[in-house]
């Protein structure tokens, strides 16, 4: 029998939902962990730290008692509560407070945690009595460990959680309603280049918080191939504010370096329904990819769930900004009254400087379920990344419910896919209608033959019957058009890459809509008239 190993975002929503490592102490314990010496501690430390250890060779933690690991499975895993009064800046006015993960056989990688105050680090040392475990629990074995999983922290009121650390360089924040989606990495090494992918790993945090309830994480990165220092101070205004700083060494050649990763679910939306069997309408973290180019021209490009891994790459020198967004925030397009994806954050990337030449690179691999994240995206430096390559990047996240940046342009909202041609005459057997819902900005004083049109074209097939007109008794434009893919080889897969936008006396009245779609995919709507 194949036994169940749940992915990290299935194990960690777990975690946070079942209140998983939270549960009033059998004994009293003086309030707080028991911490170690002082030291000194600044980023500068810090970076002087990462870069020394790149000039030396890699060296892999030692994992102690690695066949008590083993046992700690989900189940074992779920058990196990943390005890309150263990927790680090608990009941200190607005401070948030802090609790770690316990080690299992999915999170093996020993974390230090460290509490910062006055420019003074102290450890938090892992401790068996930081816990409540059963009795015929193998967790009770787990006696050499250094450090533990991960860490979360919670709201100083509601004790609520609003952001975790767990696994390799990976974060959630609960964002603007409470609720977890989406997650975010420190950096990508690697991602579908049909090689084994290199997962960086934060191997220390040193946590510093403050009064207003605002935290500073600072953390050292370490792998085969990079060492880096990070700091994230996270801040809490109507969703979740984050400064990332991190200057990053190379000791290896990189083939793909992804910068400021995002990682989200789409199984199906309203443009690709027919791919997934579930009778919920629409299942997914995230609809789109917005990028800001230095160009200034806003791109949207709807996910897709794709019958093969894709990688695309948006040629954006000094982007501006990209973000994977949720912009469909209707219950009834979800009909989930339990993991509520209309209220999942939309996670947007600002650098602070011009990051120069270099593309966003969008990763979709193919899923059959909603436990996978199979959404990646992140920026890519130009040059080649290679040995010796150091890198110092400084960005804005922001966990929102939309984009920060206000739009300037008519924005698309939906994206559906059906049967081509004319209603009421014969339907040709292989072209499909695209039918793209738009906002009225910029277009408020304008109707039907005034002059608006679409700028459509396809990289494959013949692009036809182009229509777009405001939508009766609404407050959006419609604009579309079909595609007839009948000259395509059968069998022939390559997908079909399509541009559009809404213009008006030459001007973009829209973003720019980029649109990919599969023959073998598309084939399935022509097919249901069969």
């Amino acid at each position: 029998m194949t036994p169940f190993r749940p992915d990290r975002r299935e194990l960690l929503g777990a975690m946070l939902a079942t209140g998983s490592f939270f549960l009033l102490p059998k004994v009293a314990q003086a309030a707080g962990p028991a911490l170690g010496e002082a030291q000194p501690f600044s980023f500068e430390i810090l970076k002087e730290t990462a870069r020394a250890l790149a000039a030396q060779p890699w060296k892999a933690a030692e994992i102690p008692d690695a066949a008590v690991l083993d046992q700690i499975d989900y189940d074992r895993h779920n058990q196990i509560r943390f005890r309150k009064d263990g927790t680090l800046w608990l009941d200190q006015g607005h401070r948030p407070p802090v609790q770690p993960f316990f080690p299992g056989t999915y999170f093996r990688q020993p974390v230090r945690l460290f509490a910062v105050e006055g420019g003074m680090a102290r450890e938090m040392p892992f401790d068996l009595n930081l816990f409540d475990i059963p009795e015929d629990n193998p967790a009770r074995q787990l006696t050499h460990t250094k450090g533990f999983a991960g860490f979360r922290v919670m709201d100083a009121q509601t004790k609520l959680d609003w952001m975790a650390f767990l696994g390799a360089s990976y974060w959630r924040t609960s964002g603007h309603t409470g609720q977890f989606g989406l997650s975010v990495r420190g950096l990508a090494m690697d991602t579908a280049i049909g090689g084994p992918e290199e997962f960086p790993l934060f191997t220390r945090f040193w946590l510093e918080p403050a009064d207003n309830g605002d935290i500073t994480a600072y953390a050292l990165m370490e792998s085969p191939r990079v060492t880096g220092a990070y700091r994230i101070v996270s801040h809490r205004d109507n969703g979740i504010i984050q400064d990332v700083s991190a200057t990053l060494w190379l000791r290896g050649d990189v083939e793909r370096l992804g910068i400021a990763p995002l990682t989200s679910m789409f199984w199906y939306g309203k443009n690709n329904r027919f791919v997934g069997g579930d009778w919920r309408p629409e299942i997914h973290d995230s609809d789109g990819l917005e990028i800001h180019s230095g160009t200034g021209e806003k791109i949207w490009r709807p996910l897709n769930n794709p019958p093969r891994t894709m990688v695309n790459t948006f040629g954006t020198p000094g982007v501006k900004g990209f973000g994977l967004m949720q912009r469909e925030r209707d219950f009834e397009e979800y009909q989930d009254d339990g993991v509520f994806y209309e209220k999942r954050a939309s996670v947007w990337v600002q650098p602070k400087a011009d990051w120069g030449d270099g593309t966003v690179t969008l990763v979709e691999l193919r899923t059959d379920d909603e436990i996978h994240d199979n959404i990646v995206a992140f920026w890519q430096p130009g040059p080649a990344a290679r040995a010796g390559n150091s890198y110092t990047v400084d960005y804005r996240l922001t966990w929102l419910e939309d984009c920060p940046i206000p739009p300037v342009v008519a924005r698309f909202t939906a994206t559906r896919l059906g049967i081509g041609g004319v209603p009421g005459q014969p339907r040709p057997p292989k072209v499909i209608k695209v039918v793209c819902d738009l906002e009225n900005r910029g277009l408020e004083s304008l109707a039907r033959g005034d002059g608006v049109d679409l700028d459509v074209s396809a990289s494959r097939g013949m692009i036809g019957n182009i229509s777009v007109y405001p939508v009766v008794g609404t407050e959006r434009w419609r604009a579309m058009f079909d595609v007839d893919y009948s000259a395509l080889p059968d069998g022939d897969d390559t997908p079909i890459d399509i541009r559009a936008y809404v213009r008006h006396d030459g001007q973009a009245k829209s973003e720019t809509l980029l649109l990919q779609l599969f023959p073998s995919q598309i084939r399935r709507l022509n097919d249901t008239r069969a």
